[in-house]
């Protein structure tokens, strides 16, 4: 794990909690998985949220110099993975979230409060 990889998430976080996002949570990877260090998980309540997460995360990202994610997913889709190397953010429908449960099968990594970031 490194500081720049923990200021995205930080970022990432922020971005989210500016749209009202309620339940983020982030987990630590770092000694589990190479994939990356964190991943930022949220849901939105419809659509246009999920929409609206999706661009002021990478519109955060962007900004901060952390450079362009790829995305998967679009609004009509239920879960979006935003991948920024160090950090991969995923945002669900609050149904898709429960159903794929990401915070049970990565439960080894070390789960950190948003704003402990």
């Amino acid at each position: 794990m490194n500081d720049a990889s923990r200021k995205m998430a930080k970022i990432a976080c922020k971005a989210l909690t500016e749209k009202k996002v309620e339940d983020v949570r982030v987990i630590d990877i770092s000694e589990i998985s190479v994939i990356a260090d964190y991943f930022v998980i949220a849901d939105a309540a419809n659509s246009n949220q999920l929409q609206a997460m999706m661009d002021a995360v990478d519109e955060a990202l962007i900004k901060s110099g952390c450079g362009q994610g790829r995305i998967e997913g679009n609004q009509k889709s239920s879960w979006v993975l935003m991948d920024y190397r160090d950090i991969i953010v995923h945002l669900f429908t609050k149904e898709d979230r429960l159903f794929y449960d990401l915070e049970r099968i990565w439960k080894d990594g070390k789960f950190i409060a948003a704003d402990e970031l």
